[in-house]
């Protein structure tokens, strides 16, 4: 910076101190989501019901999407969607259970209203799962006409 002013100097260390974290943040958290060929990021996280439909429609036909419904089987029993599996956020072993599917397949939980799915995806990424998709709560998914079953 030899011939620079002082004050312009100042402002390019501001610049620097302001960028940096910026920058460091960004490559920390790569590994996270990943893009994929058709545009689309993995990993895990929250989605919309709309986006849920979509992959559960898409994944189902190619057996490699679990729909995982956290609620308790009472709720469960009442009403689900379609080739759901339950694994009550409740019970003593759920984190067990969960550390015993698949990490490679991929995965659309739900619950009621979305508490205990977005708990639910914090332990899966603790676990290491590398695609699950909370999708809230089955009250949304039913406001928005998709179909459930007993």
């Amino acid at each position: 910076m030899k011939g620079c002013s002082k004050k312009m100097r100042n402002v390019s260390l501001i610049f620097l101190a302001m960028i940096l974290p910026i920058l460091f943040v960004n490559v920390g958290h790569a590994d996270k989501d990943q893009k994929q060929p058709d545009g689309q990021t993995k990993g895990v996280k929250d989605i919309g019901v709309e986006e849920a439909n979509q992959m559960i429609r898409n994944g189902q036909n190619q057996g490699n999407l679990v729909i995982i419904d956290v609620r308790t089987p009472e709720e469960f029993n009442q009403e689900h969607i379609e080739n759901a599996s339950n694994i009550d956020f409740y019970s003593d072993n759920f984190k067990a259970e969960l550390n015993k599917l698949d990490k490679n397949k991929t995965y659309v939980i739900h619950c009621q209203s979305g508490g205990r799915s977005s708990r639910a995806l914090e332990i899966m990424r603790e676990l290491g799962f590398r695609e699950a998709y909370n999708m809230g709560g089955i009250i949304e998914w039913k406001e928005n006409g998709f179909p459930t079953t007993r």
